[in-house]
């Protein structure tokens, strides 16, 4: 095995390297693996920044049946927290038991079937999609709740703040988990600091009020049904409370070791900030009076046709340490950063996913790809591009946006649940197959025992999800979410076929004892429009081959253009023979597949190589200025059994820009007559430095 020591700037494009830095080793994998304290700030900004949206969301929802339904909100938001407490505990079960980063997805397929399978990664992949879209959308929210004058270019910001999500996170896990965690901190503490200030006055008898408090809304008259149903939309919009907790269990195979271990760990500690800056957020938002409606029109009071509404985060903000304060924007810039910054948990989680179904099957092989920073570039560019197209199609709207949200990430929750049941009952069918003294042992006891509770964590986890699944269904369908519910099957039923399409190629080239060896010729062909230097480059490359028998042919469309060849050929004493055939119709392929097709005739079943030069160009608008026949020419003789292409590449003098190196005068003019230095083709500079040669002519 060969060491390739050259420098990576060598072959990496100075744009490239620009934009997302040098190419990284293999073997320096290990040390881009990610500490707990890093990990944090990548996998649960999402779920952190939850918390930012999730009051507002549920408050939201509860002021559409009137400020008398606020009293309502303590008992929703103590069920959303008693759901995210179980997720989490189940989630920590799902690690220990799946630590390779399949998370859901490999949860049902092993214990489910192929199809509940494909359908959890169906679902997590739209709903990483619309974590970036939905994240992003409130960032910009954040952003013109402290700057009203940017409204008008909603949509802009948001397609921006993607792009340099992308870029960021194509320079690898490391630089990102850099980026991305002070702001993470700094949300998580001037949040923290402003629920302690805001509490403190609360219990110091001056309690923070908001802009909004004094604002009536215009109610809407509900039945007694509407009301129940009214509570359950609120109950699911909180729930978005719990979006990220997944990425956790899909990214172990990024945490160093020991990984479990420390995937738990984040896991827990993600759970319980989130935990903690929801309660307080809702408690202030209650206490100040904050009134965030669906349509803000419906505030009595409040000009909404000249200034945005202002976010939940703002108004509690502004209710506690004053509108316009440095505390204030503190809060507002670090808000709007990790709501933005949040989006980078679907960046590591989409990409890792999208690697494990690759390796299944399921997905383009160049989704297990990985990129010049060793992270899966390719998931990464294709899911930035999705959540641009969702953001402009929704005009980076949230409250829309996030009528689709979570529906993905619960179908995933329920069956992932359902999944682990199924695990931890295979596990104790087996303790009890067991011989009686074998089960009497401590460590199957404890086996045993590890099995009960795990089964007893993801039943409780099992009911609630799917219950919640349930209740998002009935209360978001009619608002937009069956559009998720349509996407998914879609998903996974190409899903599916990709597998299909991959196992029938496997099949289908499978080595097997019926192959035979050996053919009864060997024919090269040069096929020669002009006699320029690309085609003696290929006659010198057809020569070295060594093949059977070697023919240069001309597909003549013009008696002028073949007589000239001909004229040329004899001039330059080109050393293989010259065939030329018409053409009237001036097509190319078919009369080559013709000649071939009389060769075989006359001489046999020949394996046939066509040598076919092509242009390799420095800048992109070239390739639209250079004919690009022989590409044509070689995609049709490919179909050909027994016919393989050979391309030639000509570097133009442009390719030295870029690559660093152009064509020079090759081989084939020695044997031409010209009398060039052999070791003057690019492709033989290695050789030339092997034998320390130095008589290189310019």
């Amino acid at each position: 095995m060969t060491n390739d020591s050259r420098e990576p700037s060598e072959e990496t494009p100075i744009a490239k390297r620009l934009l997302i830095g040098d190419p990284l080793a293999t073997a320096a994998q290990d040390e881009h693996l990610l500490r707990k304290r890093l990990a944090l700030p990548i996998f649960a900004s999402d779920a952190l920044s939850s918390v930012a949206y999730a009051p507002q969301e549920l408050l939201m929802i509860l002021l559409i049946g009137g400020t008398a339904f606020l009293a309502f909100s303590p008992w929703v938001a103590a069920a959303v927290v008693v759901l995210l407490v179980v997720v989490v505990i189940s989630y920590r079960q799902l690690i220990k038991a799946y630590p390779s980063g399949g998370g859901d997805y490999e949860v049902a397929r092993t214990n489910l079937g192929e199809v509940p399978g494909v359908v959890v990664a169906a679902a997590l992949l739209i709903d990483y999609v619309l974590t970036v879209a939905v994240s992003v959308a409130s960032g910009v929210d954040n952003i013109i709740s402290a700057i009203p004058q940017l409204d008008s270019g909603r949509v802009e910001l948001a397609v921006g703040f993607v792009v340099v999500i992308i870029l960021v996170n194509l320079r690898g896990v490391r630089e990102a988990s850099l980026v991305f965690a002070l702001p993470t901190y700094i949300f998580i503490g001037s949040v923290a600091v402003m629920i302690v200030v805001g509490v403190t006055r609360i219990v110091m008898g001056d309690p923070p009020v908001a802009s909004s408090a004094d604002y009536a809304v215009q109610a809407e008259s509900l039945s007694q049904a509407a009301v129940i149903l009214l509570i359950l939309r609120a109950f699911s919009s909180g729930c978005s409370a719990l979006t990220g907790v997944e990425a956790v269990a899909n990214g172990v195979p990024a945490f160093r070791k020991p990984k479990v271990r420390n995937a738990q760990t984040t896991l827990a500690l993600m759970g319980t900030i989130a935990i903690l800056l929801f309660s307080g957020l809702t408690l202030l938002a209650l206490v100040s009076g904050v009134h965030y409606a669906e349509n803000p029109c419906h505030l009595i009071g409040f000009d909404c046709e000249s200034a945005p509404q202002p976010s939940l985060m703002a108004q509690i903000a502004a209710a506690t340490f004053g509108m316009g304060s440095i505390p204030f924007f503190i809060v507002q810039a670090a808000t709007a950063v990790v709501l933005l910054l949040a989006a980078n948990t679907a960046f590591n989680g989409f990409p890792l996913l999208g690697a494990v179904l690759a390796r299944d099957g399921y997905a383009p092989k160049a989704l297990n790809t990985r990129g010049d920073r060793l992270v899966y570039s390719n998931g990464m560019v294709i899911l930035g591009l999705a959540a641009i197209l969702v953001l402009i199609v929704y005009q980076a709207n949230l409250t829309n946006l996030i009528q689709l949200y979570i529906i993905g990430v619960f179908v995933s929750f329920s069956l992932g649940q359902i999944g682990m049941i199924r695990h931890w009952l295979r596990g104790l069918k087996t303790i009890r197959g067991y011989r009686p003294e074998a089960r009497a042992e401590a460590s199957v006891r404890s086996e045993a025992l590890s099995y009960r509770k795990g089964l007893v964590i993801n039943s409780l986890g099992a009911t609630l999800t799917v219950s919640v699944l349930a209740i998002v269904t009935i209360t978001k369908f009619t608002h937009g979410a069956w559009l998720v519910f349509l996407a998914i099957p879609i998903l996974a039923t190409l899903m599916i076929g990709v597998n299909r399409y991959y196992r029938d190629v496997e099949h289908e080239i499978a080595v097997d004892d019926s192959t035979r060896f050996g053919s009864s010729g060997d024919l090269a062909l040069i096929l020669v429009n002009r006699l320029q230097k690309p085609i003696v480059k290929a006659i010198d490359y057809a020569l070295a081959a060594k093949h059977d028998k070697t023919l240069a042919l001309h597909v003549a469309v013009s008696k002028e253009d073949a007589q000239t060849l001909q004229e040329q050929w004899r001039e330059h004493r080109m050393p293989v023979p010259l065939v030329i055939i018409e053409s009237p119709f001036r097509h190319y392929a078919a009369p080559v597949a013709r000649f071939i097709e009389t060769y075989r005739e006359s001489h046999g079943s020949s394996v046939v190589t066509v040598y076919l030069p092509q242009y390799i160009v420095g800048h992109w608008w070239e390739s639209l200025l250079h004919n690009r026949r022989s590409r044509r020419i070689g995609q049709q003789l490919m179909l050909i059994h027994g016919v393989t292409i050979t391309l030639v590449p000509w570097l133009l003098d442009s390719t030295e820009l870029i690559y660093g190196r152009r064509s020079r005068p090759l081989p084939g003019d020695e044997r031409a007559g010209r009398g060039f230095d052999h070791f003057d083709d690019p492709v033989m500079l290695a050789s030339k430095s092997s034998l320390e040669r130095t008589d290189r002519p310019d």
